[in-house]
């Protein structure tokens, strides 16, 4: 795996494996159910991924959308691709609502909400609550 993937707590927060697609849990919660959608590829330039890894990310998107619709019921969702410290190719994924989320004893608010995710409000996770919380949303993966 590339140092990107890495970086985000694989094999920790696998969500869900496709071919060219790893779905990760966000260690540090923008909101709940915030995910990391990362190429298995080692390029660091989206236009450098292989032909069939575009085809695939329609597929990874729909099964993103599905699962955070059903766990968290999310109002907008936002596909934030941010490689200025990690440079292997993926996307942040904030669902968006304007009201909080409550998982266990843990609210969470989207500080941004309507503007844009506020990614410093972040609420960190310890290795339990990854673990927990990884385990959750990847049972809605069907």
């Amino acid at each position: 795996m590339n140092q990107t993937i890495e970086k985000f707590g694989y094999p920790a927060t696998l969500i869900h494996e496709l071919q060219h697609w790893l779905i990760l849990l966000r260690p540090a919660q923008v909101t709940l159910g915030s995910l990391v959608l990362a190429a298995k590829s080692d390029a660091t330039a989206y236009s450098l991924l292989p032909a069939d890894a575009f085809s695939e990310q329609a597929e990874a998107v729909r099964l993103i959308e599905r699962a955070l619709s059903d766990f968290a019921g999310y109002e907008r969702i936002n596909y934030l691709m941010l490689m200025m410290v990690d440079p292997n190719v993926h996307f942040h994924v904030i669902p968006r609502y304007s009201s909080a989320r409550l998982w266990g004893e843990i609210e969470f608010n989207d500080a941004g909400w309507p503007g844009p995710p506020q990614l410093a409000s972040a609420i960190a996770l310890n290795a339990g609550q990854i673990a927990e919380l990884a385990s959750e949303i990847s049972s809605r993966f069907r």
